[in-house]
């Protein structure tokens, strides 16, 4: 009950409370004494100060009618606990900001700073510009933190918003063009492939392909280029459909659902499942995705492959793309569309 009344107290906007708004938030089961043995407690601490003109209560232990809430204790409760953290966060993340704000702020943000505590020390300040759903995810394992959960302002209060590089200008999609289809008119079909290896290991088979283009998606930096896909291409005003096949790891999952949020993407299922038919890789613990990114990823599978996916990633496993070799790859891509 104690810290229930503290908690209450640091909380309330006024500096002076009436003794019957603290007794409204009791239980109905608590003894009138051994609320009085606390109150009288606060006193003691000059937690609560009695505001004497406006007199006491007639019981058995008389309290004040109404106290002036002493706010300098809980600030310098706050005080000590923020003192620990500056010798022990990396010296680029400056706390100085909570000691004027409250002790609600300084406990919801803390879990994050430790987190990008660990990302600091592990990395170090990042040496290239990312988009802010890389940046999110690499610090948090949730791609919308900094957007969309408060990640942006938290940054800007611990001084890290610039020295973390995120670029609101991405660089543009690198990839091929099958000249065969490029000056149709008409429906186009694109293919995002996540790694480096994938794209080399189909680039020359393009032709062959329903395809207009292949999309080197160098990890994350699809999500960022992606906005300029048709624009790039010249086929603004053209009718396209995108695919995306991607690691099958968390990550990889990440950013097929960033994609997905910014456009319709169809997930290239068939990739995913010839590699469901390969052994499993082990190993990556430090992934993170979403609950919301892999329902919607399983949405996209069978009741068999669900259970496959969702056994692999409990266990730590994923499957790469370079698991299919370069005749698998181009075999399947032919039949895509």
């Amino acid at each position: 009950m104690k810290d229930k009344l503290l908690d209450f107290l640091q909380a309330y906007e006024r500096k002076t409370i009436p003794l019957i708004e603290i007794e409204k938030i009791l239980p109905g089961n608590v003894d009138y004494i051994d609320f009085a043995s606390i109150i009288k407690e606060f006193e003691r601490m000059k937690i609560l100060l009695p505001v004497k003109a406006h007199k006491y209560n007639n019981k058995k232990i008389p309290l004040a009618n109404t106290y002036r809430i002493n706010k300098s204790y809980f600030k310098k409760n706050l005080i000590n606990a923020i003192l620990p953290y500056e010798s022990k966060f990396h010296p680029k993340i400056n706390l100085k900001v909570y000691y004027s704000l409250d002790k609600k702020s300084w406990e919801r943000d803390l879990p994050y700073i430790e987190k990008i505590d660990l990302y600091l020390k592990k990395h170090g300040l990042p040496k290239e510009e990312a988009i802010s759903q890389q940046r999110s995810y690499e610090i948090t394992g949730n791609e919308k933190w900094i957007d969309e959960e408060g990640g942006k302002k938290l940054l800007e209060r611990i001084g890290l918003l610039e020295d973390l590089k995120i670029t609101s200008e991405p660089d543009p999609l690198m990839l091929a063009i099958n000249k065969n289809r490029i000056c149709n008119k008409g429906k186009h079909y694109h293919l995002i492939v996540e790694n480096k290896a994938t794209f080399y290991a189909l680039i020359d088979d393009i032709e062959n392909t329903n395809f207009t283009s292949l999309v080197y998606g160098a990890g994350w930096k699809a999500v960022g280029g992606i906005a300029v896909l048709e624009k790039q291409l010249g086929l603004t005003y053209e009718e396209n459909t995108i695919y995306y096949f991607g690691d099958l790891d968390l990550e990889g999952i990440s950013i097929w659902h960033s994609l997905k949020v910014k456009r319709k993407i169809i997930l290239a299922v068939d990739f995913y499942g010839a590699l469901l038919n390969k052994p499993p890789s082990y190993g990556k613990e430090n992934q993170y995705a979403s609950r919301q990114a892999i329902d919607d990823f399983l949405l996209n599978f069978n009741k068999v492959s669900r259970e496959k996916i969702v056994d692999l990633l409990n266990k730590n496993g994923y499957y790469p793309q370079e698991g299919l070799n370069k005749e698998e790859l181009q075999t399947i891509w032919r039949k895509l569309v």
